[in-house]
């Protein structure tokens, strides 16, 4: 059985919601649920801006949103996404060095998505890969507001 540290708090059963706060960006106390909703609409933001007929990885898209790691957290994010209008078919695994292939394991739901790629002009190799270099789509990253320009020293 692990021991707890001295002085240190255990966490709640999840039974119920939560009642911890914690620090935002912006300073205000916010709960954890409010935190993992903004974080899932970065990673929906994201999502929202995939060109039509290409595809992002898991981990791609948490770069973009400027959570490198996150790749399973936007799978998570994926998966609540439901009745939102998103593109949700154009995120797919990452596979071998410049493939990408469909990682849902539901073969309804797999074969959903490829139908959905595939109406949208993206053809698979014979193994059910996608080539990213042909159809990994660069979603633009977020402008910067725009203030006094820089000057150059």
């Amino acid at each position: 059985m692990p021991r707890s540290r001295p002085g240190r708090k255990t966490r709640r059963a999840a039974s119920g919601p939560p009642r911890k706060t914690v620090g935002s960006r912006r300073g205000d106390a916010a709960t954890e649920t409010e935190l993992v909703g903004r974080l899932y609409d970065e990673f929906y933001a994201v999502v929202r801006r995939i060109p039509r007929g290409h595809v992002l990885t898991y981990g791609q898209v948490a770069e973009l949103s400027g959570h490198p790691g996150a790749s399973r957290a936007v799978g998570a994010a994926m998966r609540a996404s439901t009745g939102r209008g998103l593109p949700w078919q154009r995120v797919v695994g990452a596979h071998a060095r410049g493939q990408a292939k469909i990682a849902i394991l539901d073969p309804v739901g797999g074969s959903v998505q490829r139908a959905l790629l595939e109406k949208e002009g993206v053809t698979f190799t014979p193994g059910g890969y996608i080539p990213l270099a042909r159809y990994g789509g660069t979603a633009a990253p977020r402008r910067a507001k725009r203030g006094k320009p820089r000057r150059r020293r």
